[in-house]
């Protein structure tokens, strides 16, 4: 996956030729330059994450003037990052592979009315990525994510633990958010997951959920209307991304901002836990199916699957989660 290569020469008049001057270490492909994609772009571009973003979508004049503002922003970010407009040629010595791709939801729509039109632009990109000797890790961010996570896995052939979504991390994001708001504490003393699918089967982890080392629960037994109050919390995470969309057409930075520390981790190595979608083989008494979990990431991707120990209830929602899940990707792939 990873080896010593030099970055060929950068062409002088626009941004897709190649690299010169550096060793790279870090090459990411990115297919789709929609409003995630570019969210993603920019926060690795100002993050100084990787050495070579290369990036891929149907839209060639709009992504070469991506591709040129990205790079002149990029004298100002401080790192090293050279963005070029990509082929899938450049499959052949990226480490990673991150597909943003696909029909964007609409206003009313579920992320599972989405799984016949975005599996086939998947397959579309999956079949050239390893055509062209892909052989490393596939990061899938388009909806519905743990769905389309397990396509990627069945298309590519690729070992699970190097084909993996990101699962929950948005909705965790929004959760540990609006519970720092609720509390008047920062989101990183939070350590709270959303798991399941990313979408309406969603459920949030409160057994395990604490601020400071302070399970939520001790504050549900002391403060009256608490556990309303949370209930409401979850109810605002879930639906956050219907708002969104019904106010400016999509949700961009909040997962771009997910994906870039997914791959921060992958990069550095880090062993960190990131609620991530991954495929279960027996976690939770389930396998065979990619769902919304905590998971080690670090260079290899997805080192193990974190069994949180969700009570009966949320067990029980789990559960429920999974069920809807299975029963799309059992008739998608049956």
């Amino acid at each position: 996956m990873m080896s010593d290569r030099t970055k060929p020469e950068i062409s002088k008049n626009l941004p897709q030729g190649e690299l010169v001057g550096k060793q790279v270490t870090n090459k990411v492909v990115l297919v789709g330059a929609g409003d995630v994609g570019l969210a993603y772009a920019y926060a690795l571009v100002n993050q100084g994450t990787v050495d070579h973003l290369a990036m891929i979508d149907i839209d060639e004049k709009r992504l070469k003037g991506n591709v040129m503002d990205l790079n002149h922003g990029a004298v100002w970010a401080g790192g090293s990052t050279t963005v070029t407009v990509g082929s899938y040629e450049d499959c052949a010595d990226a480490d990673l592979l991150v597909i943003c791709a696909g029909a964007a939801q609409k206003p009313g729509e579920t992320r599972l009315q989405l799984v016949d039109k975005n599996l086939k632009i998947l397959k579309s990109i999956i079949e050239p990525a390893m055509a062209n000797d892909f052989d490393g890790i596939i990061l899938v961010a388009s909806n519905p994510v743990d769905i389309l996570s397990y396509g990627a896995w069945k298309f590519s052939g690729l070992p699970a633990k190097r084909v993996f979504g990101s699962g929950t991390i948005l909705d965790t994001a929004r959760y540990r958010w609006m519970l720092g708001e609720m509390h008047h504490v920062s989101p990183s003393s939070i350590h709270a997951y959303i798991a399941g699918e990313h979408g309406d089967s969603e459920l949030p982890v409160v057994s395990t959920a604490n601020i400071a080392g302070v399970p939520l629960r001790a504050y549900a037994d002391r403060e009256d209307g608490y556990a309303e109050r949370i209930e409401k919390v979850f109810h605002e995470t879930r639906d956050a991304a219907y708002d969104i969309i019904d106010a400016k057409g999509s949700t961009s930075y909040g997962i771009g901002m997910g994906l870039a520390r997914i791959t921060k981790a992958i990069f550095k190595n880090q062993y960190v836990a990131l609620p991530v979608s991954a495929l279960l083989t027996g976690e939770y008494g389930l396998s065979d199916i990619y769902i919304g979990t905590p998971a080690i990431i670090n260079r290899g991707g997805v080192n193990r699957v974190i069994e949180l120990d969700l009570d009966e209830h949320e067990k029980e929602l789990f559960d429920k989660s999974a069920t809807q899940l299975r029963e799309i990707m059992d008739e998608e792939f049956k």
